[in-house]
């Protein structure tokens, strides 16, 4: 039998069948709509769940800021906003920042903050890459 290959434009988010909690439902990849981040409202509420389930979600994002001018254009501005009118919600003490200095791909860094010692750690970052094989 032969394996199907994926044409999707963004990642498939098949790890997010499990424990992720949404409005009752886990969710599903495969049916959330091309204009949509997730399928149902996600609310990421620990450190854990952002570094699980977040690159999924920004790695559509940053999918969709090439293919959608306006999309890019707030993107680019508020990330967190535009996620949150997106339906995804991260605690307060995550944030997002969009590196543009000295590369033409953006690269979205995802930072938690430390209100106690003023400092934030580097979680995670996303830089999409165009790659070709032979």
């Amino acid at each position: 039998m032969k394996r199907q290959i994926s044409r999707a434009l963004g990642p498939v988010m098949t790890r997010m069948a499990g424990g992720l909690r949404t409005n009752g439902a886990a969710t599903a990849a495969a049916s959330i709509p091309a204009d949509e981040l997730v399928q149902r409202e996600t609310r990421l509420l620990n450190r854990s769940e952002v570094a699980r389930f977040l690159p999924d979600i920004l790695g559509r994002a940053l999918a969709r800021c090439w293919l959608d001018t306006a999309f890019r254009d707030r993107f680019l501005a508020d990330p967190k906003a535009v996620l949150a009118d997106y339906a995804v919600h991260l605690p307060d003490a995550f944030s997002i920042a969009i590196e543009t200095e000295g590369t033409t791909r953006p690269k979205v860094v995802v930072y938690e903050d430390d209100p106690r010692r003023a400092t934030r750690t580097r979680l995670l970052y996303l830089q999409l890459v165009m790659m070709a094989g032979k």
